[in-house]
């Protein structure tokens, strides 16, 4: 096992605890810290896709994280234009 394969092991754990870190976050009480959370878990799950593409060659995962990276502040500014009314 190289060093690089190594460390986005390590990379794939660090990404999992921040979007477990963000699902906390995203259940606080307020709607602008649900934004914020659901922003970084989608950011998470963006680069623990492109890591997977990489270490197993799955072309796939690119397009999903891809679709995730410019769908996610869509969603965000749709959202925030139905709650101000």
């Amino acid at each position: 096992m190289n060093i690089l394969l190594i460390s986005e092991y390590i990379l794939m754990g660090a990404l999992a605890i921040f979007a477990i870190a963000t699902i906390r976050i995203t259940t606080r009480k307020k709607i602008a810290m649900a934004l914020v959370g659901l922003s970084g878990l989608s950011i998470a799950i963006a680069t623990m896709l492109v890591l997977v593409q990489h270490v197993y060659n799955l072309g796939f995962c690119r397009d999903i994280a891809t679709a995730l990276i410019f769908l996610g502040p869509v969603g965000t500014i749709a959202f925030a234009r139905v709650l101000r009314g």
